[in-house]
């Protein structure tokens, strides 16, 4: 399948700022089942951003707009050719626990099997496991498959119900939260077992309702974890929709946490609070912008600066 994203980033600023600051983690990655054919980012103000791969393999553009700005816009589009994944097997072999720590021991996987800033233990967590039963069951896979569907059945979808920066406690006490919370709900879950796993953030392309039932959000980006297991490798588990990671997911960034791949993070000089839009759009083929996406568009307008402050400029995965 090849696909068509298009994710409209606009910050508006209370009052004029200067000097922003950003890197941007939105290029599909090309590795596995996937391969980024083409990527473009425009910034306005004008800027021409450069880009590195960070120690985990992932696209980052960064930029610095010095002059002065009311608003700061990003457009990012790609197309990615995304493959089927071989299905997974119904179990594994009882033996691939074993097997599983064998792999582990050596320390490959110390960076994913860690607590890490926004997927550590905590008491209401270790409540959770007692009452979804997480333990190590027959197989690695039967086990991620029960917690997979049992976060589904027990936590509601349920948007902006928490903050880009809210722990796994607050999403666990109230039993609703957004996609960045079941995977990190989940990430803990599964590193607590001794199985090796990780964040990913990107996008689910959304077909029509009577051919899937998704729960996350169709304009904003998604999240989902991925789990090493005995020969099948990094495979993804979707929480919030109760899938296994398919050719409708597509891959931008793998980090121990959210924290490791937020699509934008940066600061700005300026007295000003910034109020955030966000648009996107996933689709097999090329579509034009509809009425909301032309606004986010609206041109820039530059003024004199105020007193300098920094302020932290990210946005939440739905």
């Amino acid at each position: 399948m090849i696909y068509q994203t298009r994710h409209i980033t606009r910050y508006n600023y209370s009052a004029p700022i200067r000097e922003s600051i950003m890197e941007v983690r939105m290029q599909p990655r090309s590795d596995g089942n996937q391969r980024c054919t083409e990527f473009n980012l425009t910034v306005r103000p004008h800027t021409r951003p450069t880009c590195y791969h960070d120690y985990q393999g992932n696209v980052v553009h960064h930029f610095d707009i010095p002059g002065q700005h009311d608003q700061l816009f990003l457009l990012a589009e790609a197309t990615v050719e995304v493959d089927t994944l071989p299905p997974l097997p119904e179990a594994l072999s009882p033996d691939s626990w074993n097997e599983l720590d064998r792999l582990t021991a050596g320390g490959d996987f110390w960076d994913t099997l860690q607590p890490s800033l926004f997927a550590r233990p905590t008491p209401l967590l270790e409540e959770l496991a007692g009452e979804l039963g997480v333990e190590r069951g027959i197989d690695p896979l039967s086990t991620l498959l029960h917690i997979n569907r049992s976060l589904y059945v027990a936590f509601k979808y349920v948007p902006q119900s928490t903050t880009v920066d809210s722990a796994i406690d607050e999403a666990i006490a109230e039993r609703r939260g957004v996609c960045q919370d079941f995977s990190h709900i989940m990430i803990a879950l599964v590193r607590r077992l001794g199985v090796p796993c990780r964040y990913v953030s990107g996008y689910l392309y959304h077909q029509r309702k009577d051919d899937h039932h998704d729960r996350s959000e169709e304009d904003a980006s998604h999240a989902w974890i991925e789990a090493y297991l005995p020969g099948l490798g990094w495979r993804g588990f979707d929480p919030t929709n109760n899938l296994i990671a398919d050719q409708r997911h597509i891959r931008v960034a793998e980090g121990r946490d959210y924290a490791d791949v937020p699509p934008t993070r940066g600061v700005f000089k300026g007295q000003a609070s910034s109020q955030l839009g966000v648009s996107v759009r996933v689709s097999p083929t090329y579509v034009p912008m509809d009425a909301e996406e032309k606004v986010l568009m609206t041109a820039v307008a530059a003024a004199p600066p105020p007193r300098p402050i920094r302020i932290d400029q990210q946005q939440q995965q739905q």
